[in-house]
């Protein structure tokens, strides 16, 4: 679901930055007022979750791939604003440092994962849980799986616009060349299956297992990270090889030197839309979380380590400027 650089254009990347600055600036001042100053190191590591969930790849027949995200479930620990905002520094971290999502392209990203699938997801949550409130862990998977599917609609008209507004003399298009009534089928098959599973697998695990190893953080109570937590982190990162096996690209993750041969829908594009052909370049650190001069596995757990480290001493780092104490609501969990 990472839309990758030159897909969509810089007129579609603006608006999209625009719109999420204000989110960004309500986040912020709502995780000030609401997540009390030891608890932000906390949310540090829920955001590592996200990182972590972003890096484990599941095939789909057809031979693309996706993952979860995670989002519901920092919205249920620490509220949605906050989710906001942690899913928000993990998809920096990838962009900037894995080149996973595009620059220009990650007020987009942000939209999709960071603001519409964590309030999405968490609103669902919510009215689940008034309905079976014996069921939380229920509740949360229900949302994790609307949530993430509304996120998936949100990229795929993104991506289906830009054929409509931006084309060239000819009529080819000069970023993604997909129209709607190909980048939505081609979106949803995906998440409304395998993809969604995975998010609600994903979402439903951690949480019940947080619920009876550090059952204060899912409490909403002031509490430090304990050894149970740290090691879910671990075992997570000594997992994300399993990323690996599943091969092939996400839908809409190809490179501009694969489009014009990816055959979808029964034929190849034919050609390489210009504005992906000579638009935005960044190189990452560690392009797709690997490290040059070790094996693959290797490289894709150090860059785990790197990931999960960069969003968890983020957060401690904005802790440490957080001097007085803040108000805090218990959210519900």
């Amino acid at each position: 679901m990472h839309i990758p650089e030159n897909y969509l254009s810089p007129e579609t990347c603006a608006v999209m930055g625009a719109a999420m600055l204000p989110v960004w600036y309500m986040a912020v001042q709502k995780v000030k007022k609401e997540v009390p100053k030891e608890r932000l190191p906390l949310l540090g590591i829920g955001a590592a979750f996200s990182f972590l969930a972003m890096m484990f790849n599941v095939p789909l027949p057809g031979g693309t791939t996706g993952h979860a995200v995670g989002g519901t479930l920092i919205a249920v620990l620490f509220g949605p604003w906050a989710a906001c905002l942690a899913v928000s520094v993990a998809l920096l971290a990838q962009a900037v440092f894995f080149g996973d999502g595009g620059i220009l392209a990650f007020g987009a990203n942000c939209f999709n994962m960071a603001f519409v699938l964590p309030f999405a997801g968490y609103s669902i949550y919510a009215m689940v849980k008034k309905a079976m409130p014996a069921h939380p862990v229920a509740a949360a998977g229900i949302g994790s799986y609307v949530g993430i599917n509304l996120a998936a609609l949100c990229a795929a008209i993104e991506f289906g616009i830009q054929p409509l507004l931006f084309t060239d003399a000819a009529g080819q298009a000069l970023y993604c060349p997909y129209p709607l009534s190909v980048s939505i089928p081609a979106m949803m098959a995906g998440h409304l299956t395998l993809f969604g599973l995975a998010e609600v697998v994903f979402t439903t695990a951690v949480l019940a297992y947080l619920t009876k190893a550090a059952p204060d953080l899912v409490k909403g109570t002031p509490s430090t990270a304990g050894a149970s937590v740290y090691g879910l982190v671990a075992l997570l990162i000594v997992g994300t090889p399993l990323g690996l096996l599943a091969e092939g690209t996400a839908w809409g993750e190809w490179g501009a030197n694969e489009i014009a041969e990816t055959e979808d829908f029964g034929s190849a594009l034919g050609y390489v839309p210009q504005g992906m052909e000579t638009g935005f370049s960044f190189e990452a650190l560690f392009p797709d979380y690997a490290v040059e001069g070790l094996p693959d596995v290797a490289g894709y757990i150090l860059s785990a380590v790197i990931g999960a480290a960069l969003v968890i001493i983020a957060f401690k780092i904005a802790a440490s400027f957080q001097k007085k104490p803040a108000d805090y609501s218990t959210q519900e969990g």
